[in-house]
């Protein structure tokens, strides 16, 4: 008989006995109130009820392997987790349930500069993964804004992006191979370590993105990049944010292939300036970041700046490689300068790139028929927007107002042709429109895929589907 319920993970549970018997049993299992606190939620603004009933701190697949048959045998659900980092509560855990932390299996365990490629733990920080490959003139393509406190675990979770996604894709144009323990405590192992494979079924991008629902992944095997010989670099302030957003659309247009493409309205950038100290609002309403790469950089350069320049109020190119760091860091500041405000609550919309103008003036729209404040940044390449919800502390994200919003942005995105996630994944609080999105014969195919690899039920329940 399957826990698995599609409303509630508490629905239907067993007594809470079971998950004392394996926390008992498990290794490195903890009930420490701190603990269970920690592990109830993330960085998505949802605030947890109540708290999970411990925490098994795996420091080894076979203790991932060992947690897992007992989590079986006792028809215990189980969480996975990783830094912790994520942005919908997919990792976020309640009574009845108990958090399998892999954030101790951090160990990059081989680079092969010849093949271009690292196998990591799923434990290790994406920083850490470049700092690594940085020793031989590589890196890896990947790199969320928390690119420094988000483990590699918790990006292939989600199928993370990052600003490097505009050129180099997702978590899944990165990953080779997985090792993956099932609910069952049964391992397999999905992918190779070759650029090309087709044999059987593609279970490694089965994998990527499920959030934890199908299987937990032990040890990744990445493909990594040479280092581009040149990056370059144009800034460029706008009057407001629909005319960043068109100009993004027209270097898209012209064609040009950024290694990056940043947008910033101009409330976040208040925020950036109050946390840093910086003045970019002084400079326009909203900020468009661009980077090229590669032998052609600087020519692409001037590709960018010719396509933006007829809907800028100044733009040019970075002096230097201080200065791009420098505007790179502001990007990258935005959600820890919002969180100095209030509790954040971090959308994840994506729309044609060529409706990202109205995407934009529709976010604006809806701020101001729910009340609700919402700063908006964006990977521009791809379409990818970050609308972000600031809340008073005592505000709930999964009711009132900011629910709404969060609706609300969703039907905008559907009206647009969009989607309603476009890499921090549905975790808890985007369930609710999942299956206006997908219909119903796509999301009942999904189950059946995720009854067959976890038939009880216990891995994340409540949680992506």
């Amino acid at each position: 008989m399957s826990i698995f319920s599609d409303s509630d993970s508490t629905v239907g549970l067993p007594d809470p006995a079971p998950s004392a018997t394996l926390l008992g049993l498990a290794p490195n299992a903890s009930i420490e109130p701190g603990h269970r606190e920690q592990a109830s939620t993330d960085r998505s603004g949802f605030v947890a009820q109540t708290h999970p009933d411990g925490v098994v701190f795996a420091e080894s697949a076979e203790d991932v392997a060992a947690t897992l048959r007992l989590a079986t045998l006792h028809r215990v659900p189980v969480v996975p987790r990783g830094a912790g980092t994520g942005l919908a509560g997919g990792s976020s855990a309640r009574t009845g349930e108990v958090v399998l932390d892999v954030s101790r299996m951090n160990r990059i365990l081989r680079i092969d500069p010849v093949e271009q490629l690292a196998v990591v733990q799923p434990g290790v920080l994406n920083a850490e993964i470049n700092a690594a490959a940085g020793e031989y003139g590589l890196f890896y393509a990947p790199d969320p804004a928390s690119t420094a406190i988000c483990s590699i675990g918790g990006n292939i979770a989600t199928n993370a992006g990052g600003m490097r996604c505009a050129k180099y894709g997702v978590t899944r144009e990165s990953v080779l191979a997985l090792r993956v323990i099932l609910a069952d405590g049964r391992e397999l192992r999905t992918g190779r370590e070759t650029i090309k494979g087709v044999t059987g079924y593609d279970l490694n991008a089965l994998i990527i993105g499920s959030e934890g629902t199908l299987g937990v992944v032990v040890e990744a095997t990445l493909r990594l990049r040479p280092t581009p010989v040149a990056t370059a670099t144009v800034a460029a302030f706008f009057p407001d944010v629909e005319s960043a957003a068109r100009a993004a659309s027209a270097v898209v247009a012209a064609r040009i292939q950024p290694s990056m493409m940043e947008l910033m309205d101009g409330p976040t950038l208040e925020a950036v300036d109050a946390a840093t100290g910086t003045d970019y609002r002084s400079r326009g309403a909203a900020f468009l970041l661009v980077q090229t790469d590669g032998y052609g950089a600087f020519l692409e350069q001037d590709v960018v700046l010719e396509a933006v320049r007829p809907f800028a109020g100044s733009c040019g190119k970075a002096a230097d490689d201080d200065e791009a760091a420098a505007m790179v860091s502001a990007r990258r500041d935005a959600i820890p300068s919002l969180e100095q405000m209030g509790r954040v609550s971090i959308g994840d919309i994506g729309v044609p790139r060529g409706r990202l103008a109205e995407a934009v003036t529709g976010l604006e729209e809806i701020s101001a028929a729910t009340g609700v404040r919402i700063f908006t940044i964006a990977h521009a390449s791809d379409g990818n927007l970050h609308p972000m919800i600031v809340m008073d502390p005592e505000d709930s994200v999964t009711e009132g107002p900011a629910k709404d919003a969060l609706g609300q942005m969703f039907f905008l995105a559907n009206r647009l042709g969009g989607t309603l996630t476009g890499e921090h994944g549905v975790g808890l609080l985007k369930r609710d429109w999942v299956g206006a999105e997908l219909g119903d014969v796509s999301v009942g195919v999904q189950h059946s895929i995720r009854r067959a690899l976890d038939p009880l039920g216990i891995l994340n329940p409540g949680k992506a589907i």
